[in-house]
């Protein structure tokens, strides 16, 4: 049967599988990513977890390693990685002491943008934009099925675009980013936006009280729960989630945008509305007769990344 490992970098956890040609995850096996021990420590790691899902006489077809930041995919030169110390460091080569096959890197979202569109939420399709709504905006972009990742194989990072001129200041340096707006960290700097002038809220309790566990799933279970405020607050929300999607429309027109992460839990809160902004401001709304891109959940997900990045040499 043929085999691949997949392996998805984290900051702290380094997540590998060995995968078969239909998306099949055979064998798990984990390790810490030890950054704090230096580069050698994390690259100890990512060897360690390869060796663990092989057996000697059965070497994986390939190895794919989805990693947190810029990479030259065909190279394995890791450009740039904020919280791995990788940075300068060429990943294939050192992997190369251990195993013979082909070795292929590529940004953690692009590993999971490849994975729902084989195997998940967007099977089948060929031109698909994954979006993974979490601490921050993750994205990568499949056209004509295959991943685009542009002249420095940095393309993809949707969640940098402005969607508001001098709006909140994003991680990145800039102001304005769709991240700022769309993460979970976004909705929960809308929600206390809310609470600074709706003190009557059951989310202004929370912030009194625990303020640092007002997240995502708190403010979704208010609005399930009826509190007012949560409602504008998902409202808002729901606005600035829509403006990058049909940015996305407008410019790629892609067959689907498959939706993940942790707001994506909040699926029958967010699905409906949004797709209602959507279809009231894309560019083509009043053209009869065409196919219109497709919202959906994303299916496989803490697992994407990992059935990406073993896909990666299919």
């Amino acid at each position: 049967m043929s085999m691949y490992i997949g392996i998805d970098l984290g900051g702290t956890n380094i997540a590998g599988a060995l995968v078969d040609a239909d998306g099949v995850i055979q064998k798990r096996f984990d390790a810490p990513t030890n950054a704090s021990g230096g580069a050698f420590a994390v690259l100890e790691g990512i060897m360690k977890v390869c060796q663990s899902l092989v057996a000697e006489d059965s070497p994986p077809l390939s190895i794919g390693i989805g990693v947190p930041g810029a990479v030259k995919g065909e190279t394995g030169d890791v450009i740039f990685t904020p919280n791995v110390p990788l940075s300068g460091l060429n990943i294939a080569d050192y992997l190369r002491t251990g195993f013979s096959c082909p070795i292929y890197l590529a940004n953690d979202a692009n590993c999971a943008a490849l994975g729902e569109t084989l195997f998940g939420g967007a099977k089948d399709a060929q031109n698909v934009v994954f979006i993974t709504l979490g601490t921050g905006v993750g994205s990568g972009i499949v056209l004509g099925g295959r991943l685009h990742t542009g002249v420095n194989d940095a393309a993809g990072e949707l969640g940098h675009m402005v969607i508001a001129a001098g709006g909140r200041e994003c991680g990145c340096g800039r102001f304005g980013c769709w991240e700022s707006y769309a993460s979970a960290t976004g909705l929960v700097l809308t929600a206390n936006e809310f609470i600074g002038t709706h003190q009557e809220s059951a989310l202004s309790e929370l912030s009194d009280v625990e303020a640092e566990k007002l997240d995502g799933r708190l403010i979704f279970d208010a609005f399930r729960s009826g509190d007012s405020v949560a409602a504008l607050v998902v409202d808002t929300y729901i606005e600035h989630l829509a403006v990058g999607v049909v940015n996305i429309i407008n410019i790629l027109e892609p067959d689907i945008i498959c939706l993940g992460g942790g707001i994506s839990n909040s699926w029958d809160v967010i699905a409906e509305p949004l797709q209602k902004a959507v279809d009231a401001e894309h560019f083509l709304r009043n053209a009869p007769g065409i196919s219109q891109t497709r919202i959906v959940k994303a299916t496989l997900g803490n697992d994407a990344g990992i059935i990406g990045a073993a896909m990666l040499g299919r």
